[in-house]
């Protein structure tokens, strides 16, 4: 690996660090051995690097010894034997970093690696600080210590992976592990937080007790990815993070469960045979669907419960292997120790939600109290080709509150039943799946969809925040589904010009975004963009009297992420006092680059609305503070924000640069293009840029097939047309022989396509009358 320091991370002196990325099939590059996860071994390690450089690996090292090789005068560093691990854990770093760490004379002595100017600059500061008392939460959550006497985690500035939770060494991309309060948003300092934490898990979770085969890989990523929240939560108690899962992870992955083409979270073995079958194993169904039904076992058994479960399962399995049927075993002792009742064992209940794909609409009549379950799916004239032992049934713990009272539950364990308490009178409502705890959407009987809209007209604190948000979440993928009409989808999003609630917003936000996609090249925008412009000038003013005019930060970290949120919604809406705010922060930086007074929160929405808005003067300054930045999470917004240009021809030379590693690192090459792609000026320039440079950038470009199937799921979000669905089925008969087992992966794509399509059919008209009448009303008003 190579990188490049300066004044910035991009120019001028060029470093080279050795590192490694075992996961999940490469160590048999790095030495002979029997590279699968259930053949654990002890490992020995030696090093030979030159002078001025230092080794690291999984163990601690004795003292490194001078030896000379092939007249080279060289160092050997020798490492103490590792715990029993699986050959993708071990790891091994040759570098030139400094490090910070904690006192030496710990029992676990935490270290944490980067560049010398980053760690002079204490951007491992925060790593270091929160790294201890996330370990000793999982020890205090697992009943089980940390396996190893060191920590060592190190920043890499070029890395593929985004972490790698290598025992004893993690490898981090800078940005994931690396925090600057002058310059790094809060965004980036949760996200520091939520990774560290994630790595920290799988020190039992993965290391500790590892999956027998790859089938099971939700065992590692999916538990990670849950408990990881609780170890941020944890680290930061004022952030809200146990809510921001349903964002962060079940809201997005309900998405890609829904299609067709999604498969259960474990699969058998005998599925999962060649490295490309594994390397797909790596997605958002093992890691966010895994973590939210897991999340929904520990609601219905307690996380007490679940936690006491885990340790007995850790300590009986500890440097071995499992399968699911291993912790279910466990899950079950805890229950039944603790006399919890549910309908069916742990492993019964549960095999419906890992062994089959996708998740129920529950759907409640509170007039009749009649419950129905049916396998959710948005395309209504879909085709499941993939069977399932369970016919698409599951076990669903269904939570709901009526108007106000105490929360309740009910366990639906057949296609339809009746529960009486549901039925409601005249004036009462009905909300279900409290807070998300459950992995389905809920639809309901029109009157009380209606009960609930005029509640949210009325009073919307009544029903719970994550409700809230849930609510607009449901209606619009039901729409998409035809189970209810489009038009009550969007009266979901009447209340929020009196909602403050970041959730709510961000949900309305993620939602009304497709409306964007298909609508930002037709007639229907404008009416829209006037509607939102409208909902979201009072939130705009909330921030702004919340700030004091924009000269404080909001305390709650939820309200920092809704502000930005009300100004990038407010520029993009065309509000004008926004626009003269962004603007105006840009042009005081441009005139003294040495002095960036915009706020770190803010950074992102103002420099796209800024090179939005103006012209290559702008651009070109943004291109040179992203040159010269030194910090990886200030880059990262310069690159993206510089693809919110609308001069095509800016858009095309951007393009350009991402052909020479100098310019746009390779790791970062494919999410610009997914960037400019995102932008309606740039997404036929990048799609044409694809196409063109295609083998160029297959062959020359790490990340292998998986990361070339999201890059064309990136360029290709807002097809909508017969034409646009031909040109992609041209593309692909070009190159899915270079796609492996992900191909079948641009089926998918291509399916979206064709609901966009008929999406678009039937709603457009209905849309732009909606909006049009709405934008009427209030000019009205």
């Amino acid at each position: 690996m190579t990188w490049q320091v300066s004044t910035g991370l991009n120019t001028l002196k060029t470093g080279v660090v050795a590192t490694t990325q075992m996961e999940s099939t490469d160590a048999r590059k790095a030495f002979p051995c029997f590279d699968e996860p259930a053949l654990k071994a002890v490992f020995h390690v030696t090093l030979i690097h030159p002078h001025d450089t230092v080794a690291l690996s999984n163990a601690m090292n004795h003292n490194p010894v001078n030896v000379t090789v092939a007249g080279q005068n060289l160092i050997k560093t020798s490492f103490k034997p590792t715990e029993v691990m699986s050959t993708y854990l071990l790891a091994f770093v040759v570098c030139d970093f400094a490090y910070n760490e904690t006192n030496p004379d710990a029992d676990v002595l935490i270290r944490i690696w980067a560049r010398k100017k980053a760690i002079e600059e204490g951007q491992g500061n925060y790593a270091l600080e929160k790294t201890g008392p996330i370990l000793a939460f999982y020890e205090n959550y697992y009943n089980s210590s940390y396996p190893m006497n060191k920590s060592d985690q190190i920043a890499l500035p070029d890395f593929i992976a985004e972490a790698m939770e290598n025992w004893g060494l993690i490898t981090y991309r800078e940005t994931f592990l690396l925090y600057n309060p002058l310059v790094s948003s809060n965004g980036n300092k949760e996200w520091v937080a939520t990774i560290i934490s994630h790595e920290l898990a799988h020190m039992w979770f993965g290391n500790l007790v590892t999956m027998k085969w790859w089938n099971d890989l939700w065992l590692n990523e999916g538990f990670a990815t849950y408990v990881s929240y609780l170890g941020a939560h944890y680290a930061e108690p004022t952030w809200n993070m146990k809510d921001l899962f349903v964002l962060n992870e079940i809201m997005d992955v309900m998405v890609v469960d829904a299609s067709t083409f999604s498969r259960p979270v474990s699969l058998e073995e005998e599925d999962i045979l060649t490295p490309d079958h594994i390397s797909s194993m790596f997605d958002s169904i093992t890691y966010s669907k895994g973590a939210a039904v897991l999340r929904m076992l520990s609601e219905f058994i307690s996380e007490t419960v679940f936690s006491q479960g885990l340790h007995t399962y850790l300590e009986e399995f500890q440097y071995k292997n499992t399968d699911n049927k291993d912790l279910w075993k466990h899950l079950q002792m805890a229950v039944e120790k603790s006399g919890i009742s549910l309908p069916h064992p742990v492993e019964v209940i549960m095999n419906r939600w890992i062994r089959q794909m996708g998740f129920p609409v529950v759907t409640i009549n509170t007039q009749t109290g009649q419950i129905t379950q049916k396998h959710f799916l948005p395309n209504p004239e879909a085709v499941v080709d993939r069977t399932s032992e369970f016919n698409y049934e599951w076990f669903v713990p269904i939570t709901w509150i009526k108007t106000g009272g105490a929360e309740q539950q009910y366990w639906l364990l057949s296609k339809e039943a009746t529960k009486i308490d549901m039925v409601l009178q005249k004036n009462d409502w009905l909300v279900a799946n409290i807070n998300m705890k459950g992995f389905y959407r809920v639809n309901y009987d029109p009157k009380n969809w209606e009960r609930l809209l005029d509640k949210l007209i009325s009073k919307h604190q009544d029903i719970p925040v994550i409700n809230r948000a849930q609510i607009i979440d449901d209606s619009f993928n039901l729409a998409r589904a035809k189970i209810v009409n489009t038009d009550l989808a969007l009266r979901t999003t009447k209340f929020l010009n009196k909602e403050v609630e970041y959730m709510p917003w961000e949900t309305a936000r993620r939602n009304l975004n497709y409306f964007n996609l298909m609508f930002d090249r037709s007639e229907v925008y404008g009416p829209m963009q006037t509607y939102i412009k409208n909902q979201v000038t009072p939130l705009f003013e909330y921030f702004r009297d919340l700030t004091l005019s924009w000269t404080k930060i909001p305390e709650k970290h939820t309200d920092q992420y809704n502000q930005v949120n009300a100004i990038t919604l407010a520029c993009s809406a065309g509000l004008e006092d926004c626009t003269k705010l962004t603007t105006g922060w840009f042009k005081e930086w441009m005139k003294n680059p040495a002095i960036n007074n915009i706020s770190p929160n803010l950074r992102s929405t103002v420099y796209c609305s800024a090179i939005k808005t103006g012209g290559v003067e702008e651009w070109d300054f943004a291109w040179t503070m992203y040159k010269n930045a030194t910090i990886a999470s200030e880059a990262e917004k310069l690159r993206e924000a510089l693809s919110c240009t609308k001069m095509p021809w800016l858009l095309n030379r951007y393009l350009q640069y991402c052909l020479d590693p100098k310019k746009i690192r390779k790791q970062d090459a494919s999410y610009t293009i997914i960037d400019i792609a995102s932008n309606p000026t740039g997404q036929p320039l990048a799609w044409d840029f694809v196409r063109a440079n295609w083998d160029f950038l297959f062959h020359d470009y790490v990340g292998g097939s998986s990361s070339f199937v999201e890059l064309i799921d990136g360029i290709t979000k807002r097809f909508s047309t017969e034409f646009e669905h031909k040109q992609l089925l041209q593309f692909k008969e070009e190159i899915e022989s270079q796609l492996g087992s992900k191909a079948p992966t641009l089926e998918h794509i291509l399916e979206r396509i064709k609901s966009n399509m008929k999406w678009m059919a039937s709603n457009k008209e209905q849309v732009l009358d909606w909006f049009i009448s709405e934008t009427a009303v209030n000019s009205v008003i």
